[in-house]
């Protein structure tokens, strides 16, 4: 049996221009990868039947040489895109049986990229999570094991890290709106990208917080991030907020020279508490940059302190309003009524049953802080310090700082389970070092730099300018080569 499916997207792509694999045979070794880990609780919708027909689809383009980077490529895709014909749930019971009878704007651009769709991957419900928890479906679970114990992949794009990192999939679409895909990128030992905010068009992903949500790709290397996010990236005039902007060859700027460039590390992300591994892995990722003859200075970012309050008074207030057109009227789950029901007690029935827990919170959060008596007083206020976080980061990069390193994750992954408390404030401190990139709308990667003592994957985060990807990238490239990351999960599942 071929083990293509543990290839790169860039090896991928290499071997399919020269013949040396067909698209179907490296479709097949990622759907027989994908039977025997249903342990893992990655992909919980399965389209093999799309999968084959898009890979002969693919075949014939190769052959005729019109074959775009992402061309035969087998990937998965997070369950908050829509797929025309495909159940499309967003992991959440209101959504059951829901198939759009439209594509989204990323699947679109992937697929007349050429790429496969292996199926849907699993990931927190209306990707509200830190663990992949709060999923419909139940956990997905990270490859990586230490122990009896069955450890998060992250979240809210679970299923995407641990199909990429477990090579179900050469690569896997995710979406971040406070550090859904660098965080279970960290977790998992894989590389994940979040663009400047209106690079890739959010028309077709169901929406969680508007003006954060940013959706991009978890890979298995830097290059290959470049080249997924050169697919799903460009201007759609149906998303009010993507920017009309040429998509430059992300590929073409990892040229791995970064001499001269100023890295800014953060006072403020020198968290209390913060693990003394955390602390020196990043004080490792930054002499790495300087032995490729960066730069690296002490910044400020003052009003880092009041991010995660005023994120998760901003993402509830928007997912509440996002969120209320699930009702059971047009589509998705209804409840059963009794003799006298009203369309008030049908919301109320539907509701409390189709959205979970955590959902449930985060309405309830966002309803109350855009209420009569209280706007000024959360939600106004909380946008105030929004723009004042971004004005630290135009400061820093005005003064002439090229990118900015910080940690990913105050941790290695944790045990499913083990953060499930009467807090939930606990889960919400795993987003502490990636909020203020959203809320900045800036572009963020996380890059796999280490093992830990307990021999999991440990990331650091790179922060770029707005728009400049390309040398965001080409900076995670250069920390990637020198980190010289190889390790692999052990196969248990």
């Amino acid at each position: 049996m071929t083990t293509a499916n543990t290839w790169t997207i860039a090896a991928a792509r290499d071997a399919l221009r020269k013949g040396e694999i067909s698209a179907v045979d490296l479709t097949m070794s990622c759907l027989t990868a994908i039977d025997a880990a249903d342990g893992l609780g990655a992909f919980v919708h399965k389209t093999p039947d799309i999968a084959l027909d898009q890979a002969r689809a693919a075949d014939a383009r190769l052959k005729g040489g019109d074959a775009p980077d992402l061309c035969g490529i087998p990937l998965g895709i997070k369950d908050l895109f829509c797929t025309k014909g495909v159940p499309s749930q967003a992991a959440s019971n209101i959504l059951r049986g829901f198939k759009p009878e439209y594509e989204s704007t990323v699947t679109t651009k992937l697929f007349d990229a050429g790429a496969v769709m292996l199926g849907k991957l699993n990931m927190d419900e209306f990707a509200m999570g830190s663990s992949n928890e709060t999923s419909c479906y139940g956990n997905a679970v990270n490859p990586w094991k230490i122990d009896d114990r069955k450890l998060t992949p992250g979240g809210s794009s679970g299923g995407s890290a641990a199909a990429v990192a477990a090579d179900l999939c050469l690569g896997a679409t995710g979406t971040d709106t406070g550090g859904s895909i660098r965080q279970p990128a960290a977790f998992t030992g894989i590389v994940g990208i979040k663009p400047t905010y209106g690079r890739v068009s959010r028309w077709g992903v169901v929406a969680f917080a508007s003006s954060l949500d940013q959706a991009g790709p978890m890979t298995k290397s830097v290059r290959d991030a470049a080249i997924f996010l050169g697919a799903m990236s460009g201007h759609d005039p149906k998303d009010s907020t993507s920017a009309d902007l040429a998509v430059p060859d992300f590929e073409a700027a990892l040229t791995g020279d970064i001499r001269g460039k100023k890295i800014g590390i953060p006072a403020e992300y020198r968290m209390d508490g913060m693990p003394a591994e955390i602390e020196a892995l990043w004080a490792k990722g930054a002499d790495m940059l300087r032995d490729a003859g960066a730069e690296i200075v002490d910044i400020s970012l003052p009003h880092t302190k009041y991010a995660l309050p005023a994120y998760y008074v901003i993402a509830p207030a928007e997912a509440s309003s996002n969120l209320a057109r699930y009702d059971g009227v047009r589509y998705g789950h209804r409840a059963a009524l009794s003799a006298g029901d009203g369309i008030t007690e049908m919301y109320e029935k539907t509701r409390a049953e189709g959205f979970g827990p955590e959902v449930q919170r985060r309405i309830m959060v966002g309803t109350y802080v855009l209420s009569a008596g209280f706007y000024d007083a959360y939600y106004n206020r909380a946008r105030k310090v929004r723009a004042l976080i971004k004005r630290d980061f135009d400061l820093a990069f005005a003064a002439g700082v090229d990118a900015i390193l910080t940690p990913a994750t105050p941790s290695s992954a944790f045990g499913l389970g083990e953060m499930a408390s009467a807090d939930p404030v606990e889960m919400y401190l795993n987003d502490v070092f990636t909020v203020t990139v959203n809320l900045a709308g800036l572009p963020g990667v996380s890059v796999p730099v280490g093992l830990d003592a307990k021999g999991l994957p440990m990331g650091l985060q790179l922060i770029g300018r707005p728009w400049e990807e390309g040398a965001l990238l080409n900076h995670a490239y250069v920390l990637e080569q020198a980190a010289g990351f190889v390790a692999k999960p052990h196969k248990w599942w």
